[in-house]
This record gives structure tokens, sequence and C-alpha cells, in this order.
């Protein structure tokens, strides 16, 4: 974690804690000094500083991941200033490259439309809506016209783009680069002219186009922002980054049992980065937290907490508790208080079949060699026997830990 080295011995306690606050869970914050001659300038003037994040809305939803910038918006919109929650609808119509071997396909104006209508939905679920700004940066990119993006290319240069890790790595690989991709770091450059911000957040993939941002500032006479890059968070393997294609994420919209059984399938090494990037828990208390544990206290305590702070966020604190409980009753074997109730016909029916049928299973042959994995109980008990047939009746069906259904054969 590169943070800055410079002590700072003449600052007051309230920007001391502002940049305690900035530093926590970052890859960087550059330049340091800057942000605090900022802070220290923001406590005198009583004028809050502006701090944007950009997000392109390439998708419909967002997963926890995404959280780890709009915690620390979060964090440092209740330090008093001002956070400014960008939409790219413009620079979605170029496609970010950021980390990508290939071009990103660009969006239409439906898809982008479409998706920008939840994506400030979701950010709410974080950020205090009444003290957030929210703007689209078509505002004043679609207005600048040809004669305009050309005075903006004439700010950067072609060589300092090639700098650009990714531009570099496809084009000494023969990969193709097109033009229009050197605009998309120039445009979000542009957002922070536009938006005058004092610091930029963004995921360490995006630190070409942070910078780019303070570049432009100054050759449009403007004080530059300070960046401040957050790690990628590891997904519940704990080795990937988290991912809907990885199938290793947490939707903020999925339901509460689901969220809290995910929090609490990660492993313990992997909870306490997730409690420095995703609790709000002051860093002193999780120290506190940390060291009960190595003294001997159960894990398994920590990471409730964390999993009833999550679920909590998105939900409320009476489904999380209520999680906490059908968490348990899995654990125990347990049957949750509400599960799908399915009717089905074929008394007397092979339990492959039931399995198929009631949608416990996607097709025979695995239920099956779920079965043979000893993974299904009928009542409470281990199915062993997969030529076994069920009579009319009603059972308590369960596979795996999670999936369960009340099914009544007739």
């Amino acid at each position: 974690m590169n943070q800055g080295s410079t002590p700072h011995t003449s600052i007051s306690e309230e920007v001391a804690h502002a940049l305690q606050v900035s530093q926590r869970g970052c890859e960087e914050l550059l330049p340091q000094d800057e942000w605090v001659k900022k802070l220290q300038r923001s406590q005198t003037s009583g004028t809050p500083l502006r701090i944007k994040l950009g997000l392109d809305p390439t998708a419909p939803d967002i997963h926890i991941g995404h959280t780890v910038v709009l915690n620390k918006m979060r964090q440092l919109q209740d330090l008093g200033h001002q956070v400014i929650f960008l939409i790219g609808d413009f620079t979605s119509l170029i496609g970010d490259p950021s980390g990508r071997n290939s071009t990103r396909p660009p969006l239409t104006p439906a898809q982008i439309q479409l998706n920008a209508d939840t994506y400030y939905k979701q950010a709410s679920m974080v950020l205090d809506p009444a003290k957030t700004e929210i703007r689209y940066n078509s505002e004043w990119s679609e207005p600048l016209g040809a004669s305009g993006m050309i005075q903006l290319a004439s700010r950067y240069t072609v060589a300092r783009m090639m700098e650009r890790d990714d531009f570099h790595k496809r084009f000494h690989g023969g990969q193709s680069i097109s033009v229009h991709e050197f605009l998309y770091p120039l445009m979000q450059g542009y957002d922070s002219v536009a938006l005058k911000s004092d610091l930029e957040l963004g995921g360490t993939d995006q630190k070409f186009n942070l910078l780019m941002g303070r570049h432009l500032q100054q050759e449009y006479g403007q004080e530059p922002q300070c960046i401040l890059t957050m790690p990628l968070l590891e997904g519940l393997d704990g080795v990937d980054k988290m991912s809907k294609s990885k199938n290793n994420y947490i939707g903020i919209t999925e339901e509460a049992n689901t969220m809290f059984a995910k929090v609490m399938s990660i492993s313990d090494t992997l909870m306490w980065r997730w409690f420095t990037l995703l609790s709000f828990q002051s860093l002193q208390a999780i120290a506190a937290l940390k060291a009960e544990v190595h003294d001997g206290r159960n894990p398994r305590d920590a990471k409730v907490m964390l999993a009833k702070e999550i679920t909590t966020r998105f939900h409320s604190a009476a489904l999380a508790d209520a999680a906490e409980q059908d968490f348990i009753n899995r654990s125990k074997g347990g049957v949750p208080d509400v599960i799908p109730e399915v009717s089905l016909g074929g008394a007397p029916l092979g339990i492959a079949a039931l399995l198929k049928s009631a949608g416990l299973a996607p097709s025979s042959s695995e239920a099956s060699r779920l079965i043979d994995g000893g993974g299904v109980r009928i009542d409470g008990s281990v199915v062993s026997d997969k030529g076994q047939k069920l009579n009319a009746g009603t059972y308590v069906v369960q596979v795996g830990k999670r999936k369960f259904a009340r099914v009544q054969l007739a």
C-alpha cells in the first residue's frame, strides 16, 4: 500500500483524521501532500471539497466489489465533503479498454439509459442521496462537437498515450488499437475539468485515466485533482477479482438469506480484508476484534458480524437477523421457516425424477450424482438408494446445504 511517506506534524486533529479516513484500505493517494493542503484549506474556509467518482453503466446491476469505492465516497461524504456520482453515459458510447486485451464493444444509447436507471438507485444504498450530486458526462461532452474534440486531443501526445500499460502491451503484441480508444481517457479526464474536482476515486485499473484528469486540469488552468485508487476486491473464492463472469460475486440486490450465507462462505483470511474494504467499523474496532480471534475467539463470530453488517446495509437489521437464524437452521440441518412448495403427480416416483421435477436438480443424471455424493435428504435422512421410490405424501426434500422444497406427491 503506497499512501505517501511525508509526515505531517503541524496539521490539526480534524485534518489528520480526514487523512486517516482517506487512506483506509486505499492502494495509492497521490500526491498526499497536495491532498493534505486541500483538506487544510477546506477546514479553514469551511468550503467542502469536490470528490468525484465516475462509473460507466455497462451492466444493469452492481455487486459489492463495486461498493469498495462507494464506501470510500460515503466515508468522505460523512466528513462533510461534496461527492459527485458521475454516470458516464457519453463515455459508455466509446467503451473503456482498461485492463482488457481487446476493445469493449460500445453500448447503444438505449442500453446505457436502461443501465443508468438502476445504477444510482443501487449506489444510494451506500451513499447519502440527499448529499450526493448526480451528473451525466453527456452534459459537457456532447456540446464539445468536432472542433472542441480536436482542441481537447491537442492537449495530449500519442507518445504519452502509448505509455498506458494496456495500449503498450497490445501494440507490442501486434494487437489492434482503434483511434477512438484514445478518446476514452481524454473524455474521462475532461470530466474532471468540467466538474472542477479536487479528488477523483477509482479502482487500480483506472490510474492512467485518473492521472489524465490531473494533466488536463493543469492544461485548462485549474488546480489539479488528487487521485485515490482502491484495490479490486477478491471474490468469494479469495483468488480472482469479484466478477459475475467468475460467479464469485454477491449482488447488492440478492435476497438477504443468500447474501448472508455467501459472506459466511468466505475464508477466515479473506474476511479481514473484507472488513477493511467493506465494513464501516473503525480500524481500531476491527483490530480489537482480530486480536480477540487471535487469542481464541471463534472467527465465526467475527464473520457473523461482517455478514450482518453487509446484509443490513442492503436490506434491514430485521432481515439480517432472520438471515442469521436461517443460516443457523441450515448449518444444523434444520429447515428454513419459508421454503418452496411443489405439487407433483406420478406416485410412486423415483428420487432422481422427483428432484428434477421439483427443480432441485437440472437433470436426472445430475440428481443421481447428488444422491451418490450423499447430498440429498428426505425428511432429514440422507438418501443412499437411487432406486428408492416415494409413495404419495408430503416430504421435505433437501439438496446440499441451501436447496429445500416441501413436495406434495400424489
